[in-house]
Parts: C-alpha cells; structure tokens; sequence
C-alpha cells in the first residue's frame, strides 16, 4: 500500500446496522467516502471488487454463523488484494485472530475492540494510520499479547530491557515517537533512543530507511507471540 488519495474510499461490513451506519457517518464528517455498507461477507468481497475501496472496517462476528467470518474475511483480502487496508473490530481481544492476522504483516492493518469506536478521536485517528499503510492495534490487544509473550520467555525479546520492551509493544500498536513519549510520560529523545537500542539487538541493518525498520522490528515482536516462535 502506498500513499492513499485526497479521498480515500472505504467499505464497511458490520451486520449491526446501526453501528455501521454510525461508523460511515463519522467517517463522512472526517471527508473520508464511504462507498458500500454491507452485512455479509459475499457482499463485502463484491463491494471490494465494484467499488476498489483504499480500507475495509470488518467486524469479526458476521453471517452466517457468527462466529470468526470477518477474521477470515480479512486475511483472504490480505492475500487477494493487497493494496486495500483491513481495520478489524471485534467485541473483545482473541488473541489467535488478532496474532493470525498481525503475523501476515503490519503494513495497512487494524485490530481494535469496538469500545473504542465511541471515542471519535482515537478511532478517526486509527483510521487514518492504516489509511496510510501504518498499524492501528488495541491496546488492550497489545497488552494481552505482550503478557503472553513474557511468560513463553521468547529468546527473540528477551534481549530487550524491561523500557525497550514497552518501547516496542507501544510501536506494534502504530504509534509516532511522539505519541510513544506522551504514553510513557519520556521525552522524545529518550523513545528516539530506546528505538536505536531495539533496532541494533534485533541486527537491523541502518541501510534500511527508519519506517522499515520499525515494520521489522514488530514483525520480530509479532513472531515470537506465533505458535511455536522462537
């Protein structure tokens, strides 16, 4: 995914009306066009090939049984077509789905629980992220999965100070430099610092541009939550 036009296009599949109409007026207040609103996971593949949209915002419970459509749903659009952002909402954090998908990549991906819809800031702000080709995770995804990564003991974060690590964990999630000092109450520098330090123990080469590394850096921390990562 590259740089997204003036007007990104989105489709939203929720098979609650009411929340995906909410959602879609939110969005035409932000000037982001929403071209398709659908209810189903056929619908929502055809919306994607009619309309060509820049995201899809999926939930993860959708017809006909309810139970993990929209999950599968994205990962096909992941593999299908590339080029269309997936923001996925879900009721509450499953840490297979949300590790399943993030462990295909973090380029133009979302996993947010639907609590935070409400706050219109945040949920707008995560929308223009993945938009971009950025991440946009939970924190309360992050949180769970960061717990669950301390206890398999992963050589491939162990290096890391206890700082590096939520340094890292708060990366995975999308978040600027700026934003990361502001969550942890650090100065700038002090992330800007914290960073290089993960960059070299995780060997990441400076020949890569400073975005690429990042992307790498969490593909690191994404595969140690992975069934039978290092």
């Amino acid at each position: 995914m590259g740089t997204v036009e003036r007007h990104p296009r989105v489709v939203i599949a929720d098979d609650a009306v009411l929340l995906r109409t909410g959602i879609a007026r939110l969005l035409e207040d932000e000037g982001i066009e929403v071209v398709a609103e659908v209810g189903d996971v056929d619908a929502l593949f055809a919306a994607i090939e009619e309309q060509k949209p820049h995201l899809a915002i999926i939930d993860v419970r959708m017809p006909p049984t309810f139970s993990d459509e929209g999950i599968h749903a994205a990962l096909r659009i992941r593999a299908e077509h590339p080029h269309v952002g997936v923001l996925v909402l879900s009721q509450y954090v499953d840490e297979g789905y949300a590790t399943e998908l993030l462990s295909r990549g973090t380029h133009g991906i979302g996993y947010l629980l639907k609590d935070r819809v409400p706050d219109i800031d945040d949920f707008v702000e995560a929308v223009h992220r993945v938009l971009a080709g950025g991440s946009a995770l939970d924190p309360e995804v992050v949180g769970q999965l960061v717990a669950r990564t301390k206890m398999r003991n992963s050589s491939v974060v162990d290096r890391l100070s206890g700082r590096e690590y939520e340094v890292l964990a708060q990366m995975a999630q999308g978040l600027t430099n700026t934003a990361i000092a502001e969550r942890l109450f650090v100065a700038p520098r002090s992330v800007e610092k914290h960073i290089r330090s993960i960059f070299t123990k995780f060997d990441l080469s400076h020949d890569e541009q400073d975005h690429n590394r990042r992307v790498l850096a969490v593909l690191r921390y994404l595969e140690s939550l992975a069934p039978g990562g290092s």
